[in-house]
């Protein structure tokens, strides 16, 4: 395996301010009375919450801020790696952050057999299909470990605490990546099921539901607020106005501009 150039001894390699932040997460869980109560499932909000903040970064363009919001979410994983660190060694729920990182070097080295092995591929399909391959085999032996005989729904690990809408395009891109025929998606006629054949329109057309959606709210917020500043400008508050004259404004405001089409999905491997 090559390895990277040296480095001049005086600079410091990346990832060096990573160990002062243990330091410090781990300093707080003893001296620090919130950081000290907080426990896996108390803290699992905010895990949540620092993802979204960051997807809404993204979004923004505001990369001087990514920094900071990305920051916040490494907080909350070193959080509850140093958490899981106090248990017993001999507890299974005992791990320490260096575990969780070989385990995700673990996972993308083997993952990557073109970069860190002597496979060979012929683009990014080939890449895609051996991560599909490696994938199911690793759910396999879980499900051969667990007691059973290794047998795995083509579904699996599959999160359903994602958001509706990345959910149904990622069970339907999964289901239709291992021969289940795209034209048995529809509508089942259930609550929800005019949403899920939608979903599943939008990612025929090579579209992300989940992020058009998102794009369309916005645009949304934008006319309505759009909107209000005319009615204020006006000496009309908003919640005094009828639903003619509401109608009036929105037709002032006019509809924002459409963001620019995305290249169709490239069937990034999942990365779980």
């Amino acid at each position: 395996m090559d390895r990277p150039p040296a480095r001049p001894e005086e600079e410091p390699p990346p990832g060096h301010r990573f160990l002062r932040f243990v330091e410090v997460m781990g300093t707080l869980r003893r001296e620090c009375p919130w950081d000290r109560g907080q426990t896996h499932e108390s803290l699992a909000k905010y895990l949540v919450q620092e993802a979204y903040e960051t997807l809404e970064t993204i979004e923004s363009g505001d990369v001087a801020l990514l920094r900071e919001e990305l920051g916040d979410v490494l907080l909350q994983v070193v959080f509850h790696a140093a958490i899981a660190a106090e248990r017993p060694e001999d507890d299974p729920a005992h791990f320490t952050v260096d575990d969780v990182a070989d385990a995700i070097i673990d996972k993308m080295t083997r993952r990557h057999p073109h970069v860190f092995g002597g496979v060979e591929v012929s683009g990014a399909d080939e890449v895609r299909s051996n991560w599909e391959a490696i994938k199911a085999a690793e759910r396999a032996e879980r499900s051969r470990a667990a007691g059973g005989e290794g047998h795995s729904s083509v579904l699996e690990g599959v999160p359903f605490g994602q958001p509706a809408a990345m959910l149904a395009h990622e069970l339907q891109k999964r289901a239709v990546r291992n021969g289940f025929p795209p034209d048995l998606i529809g509508n089942d006629g259930g609550p929800g099921g005019g949403l899920f054949a939608a979903v599943s329109d939008e990612r025929g057309r090579g579209r992300d539901a989940e992020g058009d959606l998102r794009a369309a709210s916005r645009r949304f917020d934008a006319r309505v607020r759009a909107a209000e500043a005319a009615a204020r400008a006006d000496g009309r508050e908003p919640r005094e106005l009828s639903e003619g004259e509401w109608r009036a404004y929105w037709d002032a405001a006019g509809p924002s501009d459409p963001p620019p089409e995305p290249a169709p999905e490239a069937g990034r491997p999942g990365m779980d």
